[in-house]
């Protein structure tokens, strides 16, 4: 009896809490449905620059799935793959072959790499066979004992824009999992650190003063920021000087991007706390705040999502500083090239600091 009154009164108290009961049948679903478009995203068709080659080739390079952007002059590749966001130029002069990869996404690159040598090996065994069809033709009544020597498969040169031959897709998802460890103990510990602030009374307390909400959102935000940097920057100088994460910009940069990022972080778990009556509450935010952040931080390829979720990504804070540090620590970028992610990521916390005190008027309207 002592044991039905116990599940009686837990499925009761389940029943009343509304939220999260929601969030226990929902936030399931709304996971499920962004994996189901997210791994059924089509892939990215790879874009090749090509000059020198001949028509039959290129129908070749079509044929595996590949856009082929013919050139008449190619002067500085680097820059013409960059301008045209190509993920590789094919070059060939004579006998000679060169192929330039970008490798900002290893992956789509080694793949790329491996669909150009089939397309290359396929041509040089149609010309073989070819060859030999007209050189048995000719000789076929007066040397037939004689033998044909076969074309060799000609050797190409193939170069990185970003990283080299032996780079793994880790190399460029590491940089994106610092930021995200950031991102999530910040708001984790800010909101929970919030949260025992309302529980203990201790902002009740202080809201009976004639302090203003802002001046508590700004306190608030600084006490819990400063322990917020060091974790940060415990965090950052651990991944690359102790794991040796690869790191090709400036350590400052990453530095600045991760702050950026903490502060986000830092003022949206102080915000959801407002909503949480308890850390059980707060923990349930997690799976719709905190999940989809690694879903659109560039481990999986944007482009390749349906449009609606590419429009999703854009208001995720980790999209912009996953790039960001994908810039940094893998392509070497500079501050020039990051600073409009930078600028989007303080609009963000613009943002949610006004939200926050608009959120303690449910404490005291002024």
């Amino acid at each position: 009896m002592r044991t039905i009154a116990l599940i009686k009164r837990i499925c009761i108290q389940m029943v009343r809490d509304k939220r999260t009961l929601a969030l226990m049948m929902i936030a399931p679903l709304v996971i499920l449905t962004l994996l189901h478009y997210l791994l059924s995203a089509d892939t990215t068709v790879p874009r090749l620059g090509v000059h020198g080659a001949e028509e039959a080739l290129i129908e070749q390079l079509k044929g595996k799935e590949i856009v082929v952007i013919p050139y008449e002059n190619l002067k500085n590749t680097e820059q013409v793959i960059k301008k045209d966001q190509l993920d590789g130029v094919l070059q060939i002069e004579e006998d000679k072959l060169s192929l330039t990869l970008t490798n900002d996404e290893p992956s789509t690159s080694k793949v790329l790499q491996s669909k150009v040598m089939q397309a290359i090996s396929s041509e040089n065994a149609k010309k073989q066979a070819t060859n030999l069809t007209k050189v048995f033709a000719d000789i076929q009544d007066k040397l037939p004992n004689v033998q044909v020597k076969q074309l060799s498969t000609p050797e190409i040169n193939t170069y990185y824009i970003y990283g080299n031959s032996e780079t793994t897709f880790f190399d460029q998802l590491s940089p994106i999992l610092v930021g995200f460890f950031v991102f999530f103990f910040v708001f984790l510990i800010s909101g929970i650190g919030l949260l025992r602030e309302r529980t203990t009374g201790t902002l009740e307390r202080l809201l009976a003063t004639p302090i203003q909400r802002r001046d508590i959102v700004f306190g608030y935000l600084i006490g819990y920021g400063l322990f917020a940097i060091i974790q940060t920057l415990i965090v950052v100088f651990y991944a690359v000087k102790v794991l040796d994460i690869l790191i090709v910009g400036s350590l400052w940069n990453v530095v600045l991007i991760n702050l950026s990022l903490a502060l986000v972080a830092l003022l949206l778990g102080i915000l959801l706390s407002a909503f949480a009556n308890s850390e059980f509450q707060m923990m349930q935010f997690i799976p719709i705040a905190i999940v989809p952040q690694v879903f659109f931080a560039g481990i999986l390829p944007i482009e390749g999502m349906v449009e609606w979720m590419q429009i999703i990504a854009k208001f995720m804070p980790m999209y912009y500083g996953g790039n960001a540090l994908v810039d940094v620590m893998y392509k070497g970028f500079g501050i020039d090239s990051i600073k409009n992610e930078l600028f989007i990521l303080l609009g963000f916390a613009l943002i949610f600091v006004i939200l926050n005190i608009l959120a303690l008027k449910k404490y005291r309207k002024i």
